[in-house]
Formats: structure tokens, C-alpha cells, sequence
């Protein structure tokens, strides 16, 4: 079905090219780095992905984060502000309004915080796994 002699015969020239390992890139795309050389700003913007990076020249516009950075927030947020949540209400019993107000802006600021960073780690892996057109031979200088 599919022909395989290309990729194969690529892979075999070139082999440590081609080794993409996952860790580094996720970590650099928390970092908000490029997950090719983590140097260049992965971001033109909050969350605009750049098309390519300024200083490898490796192309970044293939990613699809979609909406996994999002849920991905909203499952770390959670997991950190509900037992909080629970041991001061629990231990010191504040006023319900400075409660709310207190975790209403916690959970803003550490969303705001985390969403570029787990979209960057989002399209690192993207990027070490070859997924979404990510597959090309890495950009020469």
C-alpha cells in the first residue's frame, strides 16, 4: 500500500538525524523554546505558535494543539487548587467572599501561567514524535 524504500533508505543514511528524543523537546516547548535547537521563542505572540524558529530555521507551523493545551490546564489547575481548596477551608475557615475571590484569582494566574507552557510542551511532542507534518529531515543552517 504504502512504499516504504524512501524512508527506509533515509533513515538508514542519515540515522542520528532523524532521532528525535521526546523528553528534551517537551521540556524546551515548556520552556516556550523551539523543540529543535531551544533557542529561538517558539510564540510570536501569547499562544501564536511561530511559523518557523529565527534561529534553526525548523518549521513550526505544522503543529495541532488544538485543544489539548487547554484540557490539559484545566486537569493540572484542578489537581493543584481543589486539595488546596480543601485544606484551608478545612485548617483557617476564611470568610466565603475572601475565599472565592482569593481562589478565583489563583486559578486565573496559574491558567494564564501554564496554558503557553503546556502548549509548548503540546507541540513539542508533537514535534519529537513527527506527528501532523512534522516528519521532514531537520532544517540545515
Amino acid at each position: 500500500m504504502f512504499d516504504d524504500r524512501s524512508s527506509a533508505t533515509a533513515s538508514a543514511a542519515t540515522p542520528v538525524a532523524l532521532d528525535r528524543p521526546a523528553k528534551p523537546a517537551m521540556w524546551r516547548g515548556f520552556r516556550r523554546r523551539c523543540p529543535n535547537c531551544g533557542e529561538g521563542p517558539m510564540f510570536t505572540g501569547y499562544l501564536k505558535v511561530a511559523d518557523r524558529c529565527p534561529v534553526c530555521r525548523e518549521e513550526l507551523y505544522h503543529h495541532r494543539a488544538d485543544d489539548g493545551p487547554a484540557y490539559l490546564t484545566i486537569l493540572v489547575v484542578g489537581h493543584i487548587m481543589a486539595p488546596l481548596f480543601h485544606v484551608v477551608f478545612t485548617h483557617f475557615r476564611p470568610e466565603p467572599l475572601v475565599m472565592a475571590t482569593l481562589f478565583t484569582v489563583g486559578c486565573v494566574a496559574l491558567s494564564l501561567y501554564l496554558l503557553p507552557r503546556l502548549k509548548g510542551f503540546v507541540v513539542g511532542l508533537q514535534w519529537a514524535k513527527r506527528m501532523h507534518g512534522f516528519g521532514g529531515v531537520p532544517a540545515r543552517t
